[in-house]
């Protein structure tokens, strides 16, 4: 959830492109399809401080190990929310497109242009993957207006 400190590590870059590493991207791209309404997933948020996430959004789905993303100057806001912070939405600005680098489960290269909402995915989970979460883009605020209705007690 979102105040476990797994989700304020920067994860370690993935060196070993093994079986191991492919049991990871599998078992997370299930648990991405397992749910309803989410478009990504980073290994962090499953306790695992790699560098390693999963997307899928309107027929676009796949993963990337090691990611880097080069963002567009043109920014968009929209509406935002966290696998680790459910139903809790909030208006963050982003870039509008995205082109993301990095490597597929077997070590060979892979590059992907999204715009939109994909790109939105891709810079939240690039984010987990440095420790950094969406609320951390707010003023501060509004920051703590999100932390209180979200670490409120049930």
């Amino acid at each position: 959830m979102f105040d476990d400190p797994v989700l304020r590590v920067v994860s370690e870059p993935v060196h070993d492109f093994d079986r191991e590493l492919r049991r990871l991207v599998k078992s997370m791209t299930l648990t991405l399809r397992a749910g309803t309404g989410r478009a990504g997933l980073s290994a962090p948020q499953i306790g695992e401080p790699v560098r390693v996430l999963v997307y899928s959004y309107e027929g676009r789905s796949g993963h990337l190990v090691n990611p880097r993303l080069e963002l567009s100057e043109r920014r968009i806001t929209a509406d935002e929310a966290c696998l680790s912070a459910p139903s809790v939405w909030r208006p963050l600005e982003r870039s509008y497109m995205v082109t993301a680098r990095g490597r597929d489960m077997f070590g060979k290269p892979v590059t992907l242009r999204a715009l939109g909402v994909l790109a939105r995915v891709l810079q939240h989970e690039a984010d987990h993957l440095d420790g950094v979460l969406f609320s951390d883009h707010f003023e501060a605020e509004e920051r703590e207006r999100f932390l209180a209705e979200v670490l409120q007690p049930s």
